[in-house]
């Protein structure tokens, strides 16, 4: 099964997919566009996208990709983000000066750099790219901020595990597939979608009421601006049911509310992650 996923081998999205589908071929792409062009032009079976981190929040461009592509959702996961001091082999924690990663990395680490204040965090475009870079130099001195995948990936040696500030890091992750290939999954109980209402005042709690109304679980909403049309929103809605009718019924009346409905996917939830 060839999966799709932004960024470099070793990355977070990597680790991600290799936990849905352990056996997956993992097809690269410099862009998230990129990812749900594959994927509707079948290049790829599938893609795993990260949409939200517990601590730094939504992935939105990934938010107007689901808008615009004809893809759906079919599986969540939830991913544990471990934080690992990376070096190229041999070295060690005190030879190490230069630290590269993700700016978001470097942010969840600032608690070791206070305890390594000669280390010098500096941003890189990716995580798992800065391992890449660090063992195609192999200068002792500079290391790296990754996931233990990346150093597999790239020959790079954990110098220090589980650096992150706070434990409590998941991402979760979406499984999308082109919106033809997708097959109902009798035990999906969570469906995510977007709409838009007028601008009109008591239209978005109208239909927001329409949740509460059918005894769903709203877990999730999120905003973001339409292109062209300055102070209108799109509304992203994640939302749990108990009873599959219940989201036939929710659909229905919600349309009626709306000026547009899109169904993103109906998939099963993640388990919760200790």
């Amino acid at each position: 099964m060839r999966i799709a996923i932004q960024g470099e081998l070793g990355s977070f999205s990597h680790e991600a997919a290799l936990k849905i589908e352990p056996q997956a071929t993992i097809v690269t792409c410099a862009l998230s566009a990129e990812v749900f062009r594959r994927v509707e032009n079948a290049e790829v079976c599938a893609a795993v996208i990260p949409i939200e981190n517990s601590l730094a929040g939504s992935v939105v461009e990934h938010f107007d990709l689901l808008f615009q592509s004809d893809v759906q959702i079919e599986r969540e996961s939830l991913l544990r983000i471990r934080h690992n001091l990376i070096g190229v082999p041999g070295s060690k924690v005190e030879d190490i000066r230069l630290v590269l990663s993700h700016p978001i990395a470097l942010a969840q680490c600032r608690r070791f750099f206070d305890e390594h204040a000669r280390m010098t965090p500096t941003p890189f475009y990716d995580t798992a790219g800065s391992v890449k870079h660090i063992t195609g130099l192999g200068d002792k001195g500079t290391g790296a901020i990754a996931s233990e995948q990346a150093a597999l990936a790239y020959g790079g040696e954990v110098l220090a595990a589980g650096i992150e500030d706070n434990p409590a890091n998941f991402t979760r992750f979406f499984l999308i597939r082109s919106g033809a290939k997708v097959q109902p999954v009798p035990d999906a109980d969570k469906v995510s979608i977007a709409f838009t209402v007028a601008n009109r005042p008591g239209t978005l709690v109208a239909a927001l009421q329409v949740f509460a109304e059918h005894d769903t679980n709203l877990c999730k909403v999120e905003s973001r601006p339409v292109q062209g049309q300055p102070w209108q929103y799109i509304f992203y809605v994640d939302y749990q049911v108990s009873d599959p009718a219940a989201t036939s019924a929710a659909l229905h009346e919600l349309r009626r509310k709306c000026i547009l409905v899109k169904e993103l996917g109906h998939y099963p939830s993640a388990q919760p992650l200790a």
